[in-house]
Order: structure tokens, then sequence, then C-alpha cells
């Protein structure tokens, strides 16, 4: 893949995020970086432009926010003309920094269903036409081997509330709808693939839940900078990798009814149009 195509990766001004925009900056990419600080953003450009790389581009949005994530979509497509890769990163976890406790979005919707999945999928599809407009593109969602069942009587939990099932069934929707939209697609034009990029990596979300790692955070890098750009990985699509193992999910993600219903919901919480049939 070249490098010096357009790639924008969410939650990127720390953690994985920032140390896979590092990663792909030195290897000529040019980037979209989003943050929810415009400050923290500004400084990690500044601090590219001294290291003698590629001033990225910015944008912001609170991913708690539907109505930030399509004004964000409608920055980038009105400020690109191409975009070749989405890396949908950003998230939180089941636990502290973020509270364990049940929270709604500015939508009213469950916090972490909301910020982990539901953002990713608005953003996905309001970018969809662009990135198929610059075929062959990749969209990446950095997901978890943590998986819980999505339980479609009670998707928001408003009953039997665990910080760690929120987290489990957000990064098990993001998984089952790249499955889903990998059939949607061709996949000469765009693939979806899924990845737990690593377990316990030296984040602020796992340092802050559990205070201590497991897994490197270039351990995480290396695996999800293989799916943006490995050449080998071109027209793989609906795949789910641990690290870069290609692994199999919770066994929901692959009953196409599931799929097909998330599918679904997913446009009535949003709102959303679909470019798809």
């Amino acid at each position: 893949m070249t490098l010096s195509r357009a790639i924008l990766i969410t939650g990127a001004t720390d953690g994985l995020g920032l140390a896979l925009a590092e990663r792909l900056a030195a290897d000529g990419a040019d980037l979209i970086l989003h943050g929810r600080n415009q400050a923290k953003l500004d400084r990690i450009s500044d601090q590219f432009a001294a290291r003698g790389v590629s001033r990225p581009r910015t944008v912001t949005a609170d991913l708690a926010d539907l109505g930030q994530v399509r004004r964000m979509a409608a920055e980038i497509r009105a400020s690109v003309d191409r975009l070749d890769v989405l890396v949908n990163n950003a998230g939180i976890g089941g636990g502290h920094p973020d509270g364990r406790t049940r929270r709604i979005s500015a939508d009213g919707h469950e916090l972490r269903f909301a910020v982990n999945y539901l953002a990713g999928f608005l953003l996905t599809l309001e970018l969809l036409p662009l990135l198929r407009a610059s075929a062959p593109a990749r969209i990446v969602n950095v997901a978890s081997i943590g998986q819980h069942p999505l339980d479609f009587e009670n998707l928001m939990l408003e009953r039997d509330y665990d910080g760690i099932r929120a987290y489990g069934q957000s990064k098990l929707a993001q998984i089952t709808f790249g499955f889903e939209l990998a059939t949607r697609l061709p996949a000469d034009e765009v693939t979806v693939n899924s990845l737990h990029p690593a377990t316990y990596m030296p984040t602020k979300i796992v340092l802050a839940e559990i205070g201590h790692s497991i897994d490197t955070l270039d351990q995480g890098v290396t695996a999800t900078h293989r799916l943006v750009t490995d050449p080998a990985l071109a027209g793989t699509t609906g795949h789910f990798y641990d690290r870069t193992r290609d692994a199999r999910a919770h066994s929901q993600a692959y009953d196409s009814e599931d799929r097909l219903r998330l599918w679904q919901a997913s446009l009535e919480l949003t709102k959303a149009q679909s470019p798809l049939c």
C-alpha cells in the first residue's frame, strides 16, 4: 500500500492512536487525526512538524454526541478529495477513568455503546462514499478479544448494568458491524477488518483501571499498522484478528440474522441513512 495515502485515525491524542499515528507519519502517510481537545491536537501537530514529518490535518469531535460526529464527517468530506484508510480506534474502557456506573450519551444512549460503537458506525457510513471513491480503501476497527453477546431486548443495558459487560458488547458490535459491512462492499473497493491489537497495553485506560500492563504498546501498533498498510492483505475483508493472527470472534458475529438486526438497530439509533442497500 502506498503510504502517502490519506489515513484518518480516531482517538489519536494518546495511547494506541497516537503511537500508530507516529509510526504512519514516519512512513510518510498523509494523516488526519481526531481528538476531543484541539490544544492536544495542535501540540501533536507541532511535534510532528519538529521531527520533519508532514503536519497532520486535525479534526475534533466528542464521540458521545452524534451531532458532532456528523459535523466532523462533513468537515472531512469538505477538506479532502480522498480517504484511503479509516481507523476506528477511539473508545472508552469498562471502568476508570470513565467510571463503572451506567451513563448516557448526549443522544440518550448507553455511553460505552455510543462512544465505542455507534460513533464509529455513523462515521463509517458518513465517510463511506469518500472511501469507495478512493478505492482500494480500508476500514480497520480497533476492537477487543473481550466480547459480550448483544441482548437486543436490553441493548442500552438499562437492566443488570456492568461496565465490563457494556464494554464487551460494544466491542462485539464493532466486529459484527464490520462483518456485515464487509458482505455489502466489494473487496476491491473497500475492505473491512477488526482486531484485538494487544492485551492490556500501557494506555491511560488500562493504567487507570488495572494499574499495570501485559503487552507493549509497540505490539498493538505493529498489529494495527499491518492491517492499515500490509500489501499482502489487499482484498482481505471480513476478518477478526487477535494481534496478527486470524482469529474467531464471538459466535454471534457470524449469525446473519443478528448481524442484520444490529445493522437495522444501529441505523435507527443513529438516525443514519445507509449508502448501501
